[in-house]
């Protein structure tokens, strides 16, 4: 019960800390990248060629399984710095450590969205980035 505690104190504080110190208030794209769903969600309006429907699909499937991947790296290294803190005295450098590799994962996760959005917004013709765009939907 106290371990599930500390985990849950020191996750809150991480992500809290992450989110103030890195988080730029409200959609850093806006109007500027599209999400799958909502690509998809106007499909219809769009007038999605098969062509745009698959390669989306394809990207978003990639993207998936990259993001799979490093999820399991952030967990590793979570888990491991939970184990450095339960350590009297803590060793400072361990806990860094394994922090550092958490958060190169979790950066990573962040580089292939984005990366995926600018895709999908490639596959896009002008005249469907313009309807997006005001639909005012990302």
């Amino acid at each position: 019960m106290r371990k599930k505690l500390w985990i849950l104190a020191v996750s809150v504080c991480l992500a809290a800390t992450t989110a103030v110190a890195q988080e730029p208030k409200g959609d850093v794209f806006q109007g500027k990248l599209f999400p799958p769903n909502v690509i998809l969600k106007h499909q219809a309006e769009l007038n999605l060629s098969k062509q745009q429907f698959t390669a989306i699909k394809s990207a978003v499937v990639e993207v998936q399984a990259n993001v799979a991947e490093h999820e399991w790296d952030v967990r590793e290294a979570y888990q491991s710095l939970m184990v450095e803190l339960d350590k009297k005295p803590i060793d400072k450098e361990q806990v860094l450590e394994h922090v550092d590799v958490a958060l190169k994962a979790e950066n990573e996760v962040k580089k292939q969205q984005v990366t995926m959005l600018i895709t999908l917004k490639n596959l896009l013709t002008d005249e469907q980035v313009a309807y997006l765009e005001s639909a005012g939907e990302n």
